[in-house]
């Protein structure tokens, strides 16, 4: 049975929607919560079929307010990366996974916004990914993917929502398993909040089936692409 290693950087911002998908596969997955006091980033050693780093909130990591275990995490990910250990990054982690790859980040305020996400490669997730899907973005800063990754999806200014390095590793800007409860707590869990969320929480309510519906496919295609269905 595959297990991965999923990195938390605040308690409202988990796996989501995606945790039904892992479970119905019987692919365990286990927080890592280096944002408590007995929580630390894991060593390499310690992570399994592969790694997750989740979104952040108002954490980023171009300089104006860094997630603390930064440094860690890049080093991490970068031994991930060098050992072809797959890797999904969302938000704050699409930016590590960047980094990590010999790409870079380019600061942004926070924001918070629900908009659609344009697949640009066919063959993007093995082709399962939707042509359209609901993208919400909870985030600060933004991942500069390195020159050689794959642009899988873009935002609509046209800057990337979802990208590809090698074989088995995604960065996506926004979560594909987003709750807007998820959001909420977000909110209320820090006193740093995006301008005027209220659009972006109610697509999140009205729309809640449609990412429900896009992340079929796009779990059908990252699980065939990470090997996380694999025997062995």
């Amino acid at each position: 049975m595959k297990q991965l290693t999923v990195i938390q950087h605040t308690s409202a911002d988990y796996l989501g929607l995606i945790e039904d998908h892992l479970e119905g596969r019987q692919i365990r997955f286990h927080y890592h919560r280096p944002f408590t006091e007995a929580g630390k980033v894991p060593q390499f050693a310690q992570v399994g079929d592969g790694l997750i780093l989740l979104g952040g909130g108002p954490w980023g990591s171009a300089g104006v307010r860094d997630v603390p275990t930064l440094a860690e995490e890049v080093a991490l990910a970068r031994a991930c990366y060098m050992s072809g250990v797959p890797m999904i990054g969302i938000g704050l982690g699409a930016q590590i996974v960047a980094l990590a790859c010999d790409g870079s980040v380019e600061e942004a305020p926070l924001t918070f916004t629900a908009e659609e996400a344009v697949r640009v490669a066919d063959d993007a997730l093995a082709g399962f990914m939707p042509e359209r899907w609901l993208n919400p973005v909870y985030m600060r800063d933004r991942p500069v993917p390195p020159s050689f990754a794959q642009t899988l999806a873009i935002d609509p200014e046209g800057r990337p929502s979802a990208f590809q390095v090698g074989t088995n590793i995604f960065g996506f800007t926004g979560h594909p398993g987003f709750k807007r409860a998820m959001a909420e707590d977000l909110i209320m869990e820090f006193e740093e909040v995006p301008e005027k969320p209220g659009a972006a929480l109610d697509a999140l309510g009205m729309r809640k089936n449609d990412i429900a519906d896009a992340l079929v496919p796009m779990m059908t295609g990252i699980v065939q692409l990470t090997g996380w269905m694999d025997a062995g």
